[in-house]
C-alpha cells in the first residue's frame, strides 16, 4: 500500500504548485502526487497557443524539469486515477487497484472536457484540446491532411485554436450556440472586436446557431445544424468547457455540485481535504462572495501556496487578485479583475487600430478590465481594479490620461 503525509490528486498547474509550496514553506514530511496522465507536470494554456502552432517543444513546457521531483522528494504516480475516497480511514482506491493512504489530501484533479451529448459525438475525428494526447493527436491528423476542421465553442479555448489553425493554413469554420463569442466573460464591445478580426483571418465564425448532431460513417464528414443545413468537417474540435473532475470527492459526502465546495482556506467539508483550481468552488472576494469556479492558471497557483501555508502551520484565508491571458494572431488580451454583473463599460484607445481597453464598471466602481494590447492599461488598471476605485468616466475614457492618475492620492 502507498502512504504519504500529504498526497496530492491532480498534476496540472494547482497539484505541482502545492508540491513545490510545500517543500518552499519547509515541509519535510513526504509527498506522493498522483496524475491521470503519463507526463510530469507541465503547463496547459501552451498546449492551445505555442505547442499548437509548433512554436514551442513539449520539452519547453515543464513546469519544472523532469528530475526536479526526485531532488526535491516528491514521489510522481503518473497514468493513475483515484477512483474512490474514503475519508474515514484516509485511504484512496487506484485505478491500477492498489491503495494509498494520506495524512492530508489536497484534490488539484482540474476537469474533463464537456462532450458534446448529440448523435455523433462520439465518431473518430472529435476532438478536444486539454491534454498533449489531445493536441499530438490533432497535430498528426493535420500533417495527415486534414485541413477543413469545425470548432465549436466560442469560448477562449475555440478562439486560440481556430487562430492557430488558421495559421497553419486550415479553413476553419467556428460556431457559437450564443448571440456572441466570450459571452459568460466579457462585455459585447470585445466580443464583436474578436468576432470581427477572426472573419479577417478568414475564420467562418457563426453565432447563434444550435448543433443537431455530427454526421459521418465510422469517422465525422460535417455538423448538421439546426436548421437542416451541414457545414463540412474533416474534424471537429469541442470547446464548450470542462466538468469538473470531483466524482470521487462527492461520492465520499463532501459538499459541492459544479465542483467541491471549499471555505476560504480552501478547506473542503471532509476532514484534512482541501481543493484546489479549476475543480473548487469558493466565494470570491472579487465577485461579492458569489460561490464560482475560476479556471486559471493564477487561480490553481495561488491556491495552491494558501493550502501548502496551512499545511505548513501558517493559515491565511485565501484573497488572491483573478488575471487571465489569452493569445490570438498577433493580439495580447490581458485581463484584470472579474467582470461579474457590470452594468457599465468604458472602451479606452482604438479598437480600428487593435490597441485598447475595455473597462468594466459596477456602481461606478471598477471590477474588471479588460486590454488588448494595452500593457500599460493592464499594469495600470489592474491596481485600480484591486482597489476597488470609482474613477471620473470621462477620464477613464480619454486613452491619453494614464490610468494611474486616476488613483486616489
Amino acid at each position: 500500500m502507498m502512504k504519504a503525509d500529504v498526497v496530492i490528486v491532480g498534476a496540472g498547474h494547482g497539484g505541482a504548485q502545492a508540491a513545490i509550496a510545500l517543500r518552499g514553506n519547509g515541509f519535510a514530511g513526504t509527498i506522493a502526487m498522483i496524475g491521470r496522465e503519463p507526463e510530469p507536470p507541465y503547463e496547459r494554456p501552451p498546449l492551445s497557443k505555442e505547442y499548437f502552432a509548433r512554436e514551442k517543444t513539449f520539452d519547453r513546457l515543464y513546469i519544472r524539469p523532469p528530475q526536479f521531483w526526485a531532488e526535491k522528494q516528491i514521489d510522481l504516480h503518473l497514468g493513475v486515477e483515484v477512483t474512490a475516497v474514503d475519508p474515514a480511514a484516509k485511504v484512496l482506491t487506484l485505478s491500477t487497484g492498489e491503495s494509498c493512504t494520506y495524512g492530508t489530501l489536497v484534490w488539484a484533479a482540474g476537469g474533463d472536457p464537456r462532450k458534446l451529448t448529440c448523435p455523433g459525438a462520439d465518431l473518430a475525428g472529435v476532438h478536444a484540446v486539454r491534454t498533449r494526447a489531445d493536441c499530438d493527436q490533432l497535430m498528426g491528423e493535420i500533417d495527415g491532411g486534414v485541413r477543413n476542421i469545425v470548432v465549436i465553442g466560442g469560448g477562449y479555448i475555440g478562439l486560440e485554436a481556430a487562430a492557430v489553425l488558421t495559421k497553419l493554413g486550415c479553413k476553419v469554420t467556428l460556431l457559437e450556440a450564443l448571440p456572441r463569442v466570450l459571452a459568460r466573460v466579457a462585455g459585447p464591445e470585445l466580443s464583436a472586436f474578436y468576432e470581427a478580426d477572426h472573419r479577417a483571418h478568414g475564420v467562418d465564425l457563426r453565432t447563434g446557431v444550435a448543433v443537431d448532431s455530427l454526421v459521418g460513417e465510422g469517422r465525422v464528414t460535417g455538423v448538421k445544424l439546426g436548421d437542416g443545413s451541414v457545414v463540412p468537417a474533416d474534424a471537429v474540435i469541442v470547446g464548450i468547457g470542462i466538468v469538473p473532475a470531483v466524482g470521487p470527492l462527492l461520492a465520499s459526502g463532501a459538499e459541492g455540485g459544479n465542483g467541491v465546495a471549499v471555505d476560504d482556506h480552501c478547506r473542503t467539508s471532509l476532514p484534512d481535504i482541501y481543493a484546489i483550481g479549476d475543480c473548487a468552488a469558493f466565494a470570491c472576494d472579487y465577485a461579492e462572495g458569489a460561490v464560482m469556479r475560476v479556471e486559471s492558471v493564477q487561480n490553481a497557483n495561488d491556491q495552491a501556496t494558501c493550502v501548502a501555508k496551512a499545511i505548513c502551520g501558517q493559515p491565511a484565508r485565501y484573497h488572491a487578485f483573478p488575471w487571465f491571458w489569452s493569445n490570438q494572431y498577433d493580439l495580447r488580451l490581458q485581463t484584470a479583475g472579474l467582470s461579474v454583473g457590470y452594468d457599465q463599460t468604458v472602451v479606452r484607445g482604438s479598437v480600428a487600430d487593435r490597441a485598447f481597453s475595455v473597462v468594466y464598471l459596477k456602481g461606478g466602481r471598477m471590477i474588471a478590465i479588460d486590454c488588448v494590447n494595452m500593457v500599460k492599461d493592464y499594469v495600470q488598471g489592474r491596481k485600480l481594479v484591486e482597489a476597488g476605485v470609482s474613477p471620473d468616466v470621462e477620464k477613464l475614457a480619454d486613452a491619453s490620461v494614464p490610468l494611474k492618475e486616476l488613483m486616489p492620492a
